[in-house]
């Protein structure tokens, strides 16, 4: 009878244990145990700016720049004699700058130009306008942001 009461001990102590390794393998993720959560951080100093609305633009460099990147065949804009009808009203910039809530009005023209689809002007259809993000350099995206933002 010992080596039955025996075996039937090391029976018990086996399913006890197969037991607690199967509730240790059940417990939910993160229970028990400490987890590393990321925290706010204070940020000291200022955010890096889009290049284009950091570097100074000439509006007198804009214009040309303007007629010669063929926006007045898309656009209305009064400083620059066009009168296009495909894109938006560039008479009506700070209204739809308002609209898109992108922040000042120059880093909206300047997001409008290197990333036309990031705020389409309700009724005008996105992706007609190209990119010119990669076709102009920063300081011509500069240079046509301060024609564009320039008070008539």
């Amino acid at each position: 009878m010992f080596t039955t009461l025996a075996a039937m001990r090391r029976a018990h102590v086996l399913l006890i244990l197969a037991l607690a390794l199967l509730l240790t393998a059940c417990t939910p993720p993160g229970r028990n145990k400490k987890v590393a959560a990321p925290l706010p951080q204070t940020v000291i100093g200022t955010l890096p700016k889009n290049p284009s609305t950091s570097l100074k633009g000439n509006a007198a460099k804009g214009k040309p720049l303007f007629a010669s990147s063929g926006c007045g065949g898309c656009h209305i804009y009064k400083p620059a004699g066009t009168n296009g009808k495909i894109g938006p009203d560039l008479d009506k910039l700070a209204a739809d700058a308002k609209k898109a809530n992108q922040g000042p009005l120059p880093d909206y023209v300047s997001t409008s130009i290197k990333n036309p689809g990031a705020y389409v002007v309700p009724g005008f259809p996105n992706g007609v306008m190209p990119n010119y993000g990669g076709q102009l350099t920063d300081q011509q995206v500069a240079d046509l942001v301060a024609f564009l933002t320039k008070p008539s």
